[in-house]
């Protein structure tokens, strides 16, 4: 049986060019992961309810925002 690494040689110049796009896109898909930085979409979304607010009244505002699907 072939090994991968063989295969994959003896594939046309474009289908390689395909497993390594493939390959790089596993990669980062990978690292993205394991980095687990947060995405922030709503950072800085309730500026306008400002130091007023308790964290727990913040808290309530977020549920409901996205109880009624508004993304921010």
């Amino acid at each position: 049986m072939k090994t991968l690494e063989e295969r994959i040689r003896e594939l046309p110049p474009e289908l390689r060019q395909e497993v390594e796009d493939f390959v790089e896109f596993l990669w980062e898909k990978r690292v993205k992961k394991a980095k687990g930085l947060p995405r922030l979409r709503f950072r800085g979304a309730l500026k306008e309810l400002g130091l007023r607010s308790s964290s727990v009244e913040l808290q309530h505002e977020i549920l409901k925002w996205w109880q009624d699907g508004v993304s921010h």
